[in-house]
């Protein structure tokens, strides 16, 4: 049966947080209580509304969501569909202390938009309070998506970097993050915490991502920049199913996967392809370089098996 069309945002969330029945079973084998440290960014709210949907509130346990909430509507949000908001600081000792203790932790907060005007806060969010969560959550299991921007950029008509691949990060946004993952792993070394790093590669849905900017260029005939000429995209419900299931990749000395989708795309073809459903002409600056940022997922792929949802359907 093929899916409606999707046409509000009611309608988004609830196809991006309805679980699958892997999803439902290993949410089912997780005993105790859920933290989600920065539940307020771009997939927190929707990760949380998966996790209770699949059923991480029965047997009297708990999906509890931390953020600053400096918008009210995201707690009220959060309340409503089931998840129990915690408001705090993650930089302030105290409140990081203070917070509720819980045997799964998935650790979202990351500070990007607007790094760039903020390089203390960055490296703050980014380098020193990763090693703090690992620290306070020290027995639990620790979930830290980090980010592919670690890495090199690698040949377009190769297989993307592996999980041992070359880590090059280019910015200071990239470079805080590998500065986390090598304080997270200190800090789980150190207290042998489970815990496992994900390198994720550019979650999209149709409010946001590169997939989002590329149609609304084209849409508003907005010359599109091949200088980035392609990437990998995985869809943001996709990328929460596997968050969802990657509490038993938790591990001590802890563990790295990338996770994306499985194809390099090209930015060109996307364009032309996205001009021919909104019937118009994309232009273009600038060429596609033989290097570009992406990831190989073969490790993850082989662990949890591949995205369930086709980069074609989301375009369409």
């Amino acid at each position: 049966m093929t899916e409606p069309t999707i046409t509000d945002e009611t309608a988004l969330i609830e196809r991006m947080t309805r679980p699958s029945r892997l999803v439902e079973e290993a949410v089912a084998a997780l005993e105790g209580d859920i933290l989600i440290l920065g539940v307020g960014g771009k997939m927190g709210p929707t990760l949380a509304e998966l996790l209770v949907r699949a059923g991480a509130t029965n047997r009297s346990r708990r999906v509890l969501g931390v953020a600053r909430f400096s918008d009210p509507a995201v707690a009220d949000h959060l309340s409503g569909i089931g998840v129990e908001p915690v408001k705090a600081d993650l930089l302030d000792d105290e409140s990081l202390a203070n917070l509720p203790e819980a045997p799964h932790v998935l650790y979202l907060a990351g500070f990007k938009f607007g790094a760039t005007g903020n390089p203390s806060t960055t490296w703050a969010m980014n380098s020193l309070l990763p090693a703090k969560v690992v620290e306070r959550y020290r027995q639990s299991q620790v979930i830290y998506v980090s980010s592919g921007n670690v890495y090199a950029y690698c040949d377009v008509d190769g297989t993307g970097a592996a999980e041992d691949g070359r880590l090059e990060p280019v910015g200071e946004y990239a470079q805080s993050r590998l500065g986390g993952e090598r304080l997270a792993e200190y800090a789980a070394l150190k207290h042998g915490t489970r815990l496992y790093i994900s390198r994720l590669f550019y979650a999209t849905e149709l409010r946001y991502g590169i997939l989002h900017d590329i149609a609304w260029k084209v849409w508003q005939d907005v010359p599109i920049d091949l200088s980035m000429g392609h990437v990998n995209q995985i869809w943001q419900g996709d990328a929460n199913a596997y968050l969802a299931r990657s509490f038993p990749l938790c591990e001590s000395p802890p563990a790295v996967y990338n996770m994306t989708g499985t194809q390099t795309l090209s930015v060109r073809d996307l364009a032309i392809g996205f001009g021919r459903l909104l019937e118009r002409q994309p232009t273009f600056v600038g060429e596609e370089r033989p290097t570009a940022l992406l990831g190989n997922t073969t490790a993850l792929v082989e662990k949890l098996g591949p995205p369930e949802t086709a980069i074609d359907e989301v375009v369409d």
